[in-house]
């Protein structure tokens, strides 16, 4: 397996290291295109990468946190990238960032591709290319298991203290659910999912609301439990995410989706972790 290089330990590394390229061994894209350029420059046939930089938001369980030596980055997303390494046959490494500046880094050319359990929505279509889709969400409440309140739905949370990630699906959710129906809900927004999950534990907060994949990790627990998750609309859908018009890069990492897939590498990802 290719190593996964966590750029706490390896910030030097960053400085020189070398995005999309073809396999004449051309230069790195520019910091102002990301991988982009090098993609639409390589013919499909013969796109190559020599190291894919993975920028993601390590605090975000079970898709990509650090383990118990507090350096090395695991979850869901962290094997999905070294999956995918393996089917480029590149190395693969992990560029820590937070979720509030994580599109900004990402258009700045910092790393080629963001996999860091993004939703993939509209908005973000209009300044973002994304892989297919590799798994589905929905949202959800978890309360502690021994809370005097579990609500059954969002209309229930009304004069509660619910906490979320913000600018996530889940502080969208809330927020637009929240204005269409008039609720008084007491929302205490977090850099982290990780640091609302504390609180709740802690008895500052009666409930978080987050993604279902993300609450799965945590009513793993017994002391949480999850009072309701979505069933209407459509599910949310997960992706990559990469500059707009890297045509090429795209294609590479939808084949190397589609083969990890196909040989069952995400069924045995998924199932160590949900």
């Amino acid at each position: 397996m290719k190593k996964i290089v966590s750029v706490l330990a390896a910030a030097a590394m960053i400085l020189t290291a070398t995005a999309c390229s073809s396999g004449s061994g051309s230069s790195a894209a520019s910091s102002d295109s990301g991988a982009s350029d090098s993609a639409d420059s390589t013919a499909s046939d013969g796109f190559k990468v020599e190291k894919l930089r993975v920028g993601s938001d390590v605090a975000y369980p079970p898709f990509e946190y650090f383990d118990t030596d507090g350096t090395t980055p695991i979850g869901v997303d962290m094997e999905l990238a070294e999956a995918i390494g393996e089917k480029l046959g590149c190395e693969v490494e992990i560029v820590n960032t937070g979720w509030d500046g994580i599109f900004a880094g990402l258009s700045k050319g910092d790393y080629d591709v963001v996999i860091s359990a993004v939703t993939i929505t509209s908005e973000r279509l209009l300044d973002f290319d994304f892989s297919d889709p590799y798994i589905e969400n929905w949202q959800s409440i978890v309360v502690m298991s021994d809370a005097a309140v579990k609500p059954a739905d969002p209309s229930e949370l009304a004069g509660l203290r619910v906490g979320y990630q913000e600018d996530t699906t889940s502080d969208i959710y809330l927020t637009d659910f929240i204005d269409k129906n008039g609720i008084t809900v007491d929302t205490y927004e977090y850099a982290t999912v990780m640091n609302a999950y504390d609180d709740l534990a802690a008895g500052r907060l009666d409930a978080v609301i987050s993604d279902s994949t993300v609450a799965t990790k945590y009513i793993a627990d017994a002391k949480y439990e999850q009072s309701w998750i979505q069933t209407e609309g459509e599910p949310e859908l997960f992706g990559i995410c990469m500059p707009k018009g890297s045509t090429e890069l795209q294609k590479a990492i939808n084949d190397a989706l589609a083969e990890i897939k196909a040989d069952g590498t995400l069924d045995e990802i998924f199932n160590t972790y949900f």
